[in-house]
């Protein structure tokens, strides 16, 4: 397709966009409600106390300063930092066009999106968040991948810094202001979610098969920290080397095959014999459900041999997190009856089919992200809010394409998950996603401390 050809398309789909902007019943992203409030930072130690005259202390304490303000007329930059050349091109410009979307459907006229192209690698995103903030830039949106984000936050000064990575060491909130949240999709949620649906269905004793490494890391331990939280118990994790090409030895020891194999094949001689010889017993596996933490083609190829090693789907529930969450899982027999938790699909159907319809292909997940972030900052610019973090945390959170989410003070985001049922024909929800938050989140310690 000529430059031309590729413009008239795009100039057609904004337009479309607009009037769907225009019958829109309200914004995708949705600002804090008005009776929100901003967390409260915690009281500085109090001095020892000391004697107080009557008067004093009837005195009321003084109200927190209210968060800085943005004037009506004032015009808002905020910066896109994507791959827009170089190997993650593609990416980039499927990001930028759904960030394009959500300027059409939330951002008034002095909200302005500056596109910086951070040429896929470190250097270039450093240069590209340069530029922008030398154009005026107060909020930052990207980088995609966690060692861009890692390079671009030590010279963005108190300008806060919407990363799409899912590295959970990425965020950092050290600085008097600023900070660097990570919007991607983080495993820990999903597995604290899956986990504790399947306990309070009373598959208490789980198992893990994960690779490893860094991730699997992470998956094992918010397993563990989620179970224990839910009355559950991990009672076996089998791990493997992320390249290593067959796993089924790692599953045979998983399922202590050889033995189970050798009371199966007793009890069916037994059963098949005259002389009246009581069948052996074969022993139960030591968990009713397995978390696979794998997805795309890996996890084609491992989760058939679960069943071939005598671990069932219909004794033991297969568990997984959002890596399952793509078309066409269904065709996997093993995995029919899953569970495994993510972002509620309606919302995102419908995302799909709108950003289908004006270009033409199926948008890459991450591209909700970067729809969600932008319409973020378009919320808050109109309400004429300030990007500090008493705005950006706001405890209510935000309305998404991926659902409802709040940005922590620890840098990390807060998702609200439904857990969903792999059926032959695609996924259904079993329990659905929370649609609003109802108490601030509890810090966590942040990853680099």
């Amino acid at each position: 397709m000529s430059a031309t050809a590729r413009v008239g398309k795009t100039a057609a789909g904004l337009l479309a966009l607009t009037l769907l902007a225009a019958c829109a019943s309200q914004p995708t992203v949705t600002a804090p409600p008005p009776q929100a409030q901003a967390p409260r930072q915690a009281a500085p130690q109090a001095a020892a106390p000391q004697p107080q005259s009557p008067k004093a202390a009837e005195a009321t304490p003084e109200a927190p300063p209210p968060a800085p303000t943005i004037p009506a007329d004032e015009t808002v930059r905020v910066a896109l930092l994507l791959p827009l050349t170089g190997k993650a091109a593609s990416l980039g410009e499927a990001m930028q066009q759904a960030a394009q979307m959500a300027l059409f459907d939330t951002a008034d006229p002095h909200f302005q999106l500056l596109i910086r192209d951070t040429r896929s690698t470190p250097e270039g995103s450093v240069a590209a968040a340069q530029e922008a903030l030398a154009a005026g830039a107060t909020l930052l949106i990207g980088p995609v991948y966690g060692v861009d984000a890692k390079a671009v936050t030590p010279v963005v000064g108190t300008v806060p810094v919407l990363s799409f990575s899912n590295d959970a060491t990425v965020a950092d909130t050290h600085a008097p202001a600023g900070g660097t949240w990570v919007l991607g999709f983080q495993p820990q949620d999903q597995v604290a979610r899956v986990v504790s649906y399947a306990a309070s269905h009373g598959l208490t004793r789980l198992a893990l098969l994960a690779p490893v490494g860094g991730n699997g890391d992470m998956v094992e331990q918010a397993m563990r920290d989620a179970a224990s939280k839910a009355g559950a118990d991990v009672t076996t994790a089998a791990r493997y080397q992320p390249t290593q090409k067959d796993v089924s030895e790692t599953i045979k020891r998983l399922s202590n095959f050889e033995q189970r194999h050798a009371q199966m094949a007793a009890a069916r001689d037994a059963a098949a014999s005259k002389d009246g010889k009581a069948a052996a017993a074969v022993d139960d596996l030591p968990f009713q459900a397995i978390l696979i933490a794998e997805g795309g083609q890996r996890l084609k190829e491992v989760a058939p041999l679960l069943p071939f090693f005598n671990i069932d789907p219909g004794p033991v529930r297969f568990l997984g997190t959002g890596q399952w969450d793509e078309p066409g899982i269904g065709r996997e027999p093993s995995l029919v009856g899953g569970w495994y938790a993510s972002a509620a699909p309606d919302a995102r159907q419908g995302f799909e089919k709108r950003f289908n319809d004006v270009y033409g292909q199926r948008p890459p997940r991450l591209a909700t992200l970067a729809y969600d972030a932008t319409a973020l900052a378009a919320v808050l610019a109109k309400a004429h809010k300030a990007y500090v973090r008493e705005n950006l945390t706001d405890p209510n959170g935000f309305a998404g394409i991926d659902g409802v989410f709040r940005l922590l003070p620890t840098g990390q985001v807060e998702r609200g998950l439904s857990v969903l049922e792999v059926t032959r024909t695609g996924v259904t929800v079993v329990d659905p996603a929370p649609t609003s938050f109802t108490a601030p989140a509890a810090p966590a310690p942040n990853p680099g401390s």
